[in-house]
C-alpha cells in the first residue's frame, strides 16, 4: 500500500463535486439569467441546464444586456460570497470545507472563464453584453485579456485555499492535489455534458455551453495542481483534512445530480411563447 495515498473518500470527494457543479449551474441559468429576466421586465420561458429562455421583447436594448450578463455576475458574486465564510469554516467538517471550496471554485472559474470564452471565440453571453460597444475585435480583446488575467487569479486564490488538504511535499503534495481536483473535475464535466445531451433547443448547446461551461470553464481544476511544482509546494503545517466516507453526503449529490439530468435536462417550461 502507498503511504503517501490520502485517505480521501473518492465516492465522497466525487458526490460532493456533483452538488457543487449542479449548484453552479443552476445559479448561472435559474438565478442569473432568470433573475436578471424578471428584474428588467421579462418573462421566463424555458429553463434547462444549458439554457434560460426569456420572452424580452419589452425590455430593451439594456434590459437585454442585463439578462445576458446576469448568469455570470451570479456565479461571480457567489463565488466572492462563499469564499467568505469558507474562511471561518476551518473549525467544521472536511468534507463541508470540500464543499464551500468547490463552490468558490466552480463558481469563480466559471464566471472569469466566460469572459476569456466570449473574447476568443466570439460567441455566449458576453458577445452579447458587448455588442455595439465599440470595434468588436476592440471588445473581445478587452474580454479576452480580462478573462485570462482574472482565470489566472482564481486559479492561484483557489490552489492557495486548498493546501488544509494536502499531505506530503514535492510529486507527493502534487498528487495530493490531484486526487482531489481531477475527480471532481471529470465527475462535473460529464454531468453537465450528459444533462445537456437532454437539452430542448439542440445538440449545438452542449459542445457551446455545456461543454464549454464545465470542461473548458472549470478546467483549471484539472492542471492547477501542476503549479505545486517548485518553491511554492511547501508542506503546510497541521495535519490535513481527510474527506471520509460519508453517505449523506453521497446520497444528497446523486439526488442532485438525478434532478439535474433528468428534470432541468430536458428542460422546464413555464409558459407559451
Amino acid at each position: 500500500m502507498d503511504p503517501e495515498r490520502p485517505r480521501h473518500d473518492p465516492l465522497t470527494v466525487v458526490a460532493i463535486a456533483l452538488l457543487a457543479y449542479v449548484i453552479g449551474d443552476v445559479l448561472h441559468e435559474a438565478v442569473g439569467h432568470g433573475g436578471a429576466c424578471l428584474l428588467v421586465g421579462g418573462r421566463a420561458l424555458v429553463l434547462s441546464t444549458v439554457h434560460f429562455e426569456c420572452d424580452d421583447h419589452t425590455v430593451g436594448d439594456f434590459g437585454v444586456r442585463v439578462i445576458a450578463a446576469g448568469g455570470t455576475l451570479v456565479n461571480l458574486c457567489a463565488g466572492a460570497l462563499v469564499a467568505l465564510a469558507w474562511r471561518r469554516a476551518t473549525s467544521v467538517s472536511a468534507a463541508l470545507v470540500w464543499f464551500l471550496w468547490l463552490l468558490v471554485a466552480v463558481n469563480l472559474l466559471s464566471g472569469t472563464g466566460y469572459f476569456l470564452f466570449s473574447g476568443v471565440g466570439g460567441i455566449g453571453d458576453w458577445v452579447d453584453v458587448v455588442r455595439g460597444i465599440g470595434p468588436a475585435w476592440v471588445t473581445r480583446l478587452g474580454l479576452a485579456v480580462l478573462g485570462g488575467a482574472t482565470y489566472w487569479l482564481v486559479v492561484r486564490y483557489t490552489l492557495r485555499a486548498l493546501n488544509p488538504f494536502l499531505s506530503g511535499d514535492g510529486e507527493q503534495r502534487v498528487r495530493s492535489a490531484t486526487r482531489m481536483t481531477l475527480p471532481a473535475y471529470l465527475a462535473g464535466g460529464l454531468l453537465t455534458c450528459i444533462a445537456g445531451l437532454f437539452n430542448p433547443v439542440g445538440m449545438v448547446l452542449v459542445a457551446i455551453s455545456a461543454a464549454a461551461a464545465s470542461f473548458g470553464g472549470t478546467s483549471g481544476l484539472a492542471w492547477m495542481p501542476q503549479l505545486l511544482h517548485g518553491e511554492r509546494a511547501a508542506p503546510s503545517g497541521g495535519t490535513p483534512l481527510v474527506v471520509s466516507r460519508s453517505w449523506g453526503w453521497i446520497v444528497l449529490g446523486t439526488v442532485a445530480a438525478a434532478v439535474f439530468v433528468l428534470v432541468l435536462g430536458p428542460g422546464v417550461r413555464f409558459g407559451a411563447r
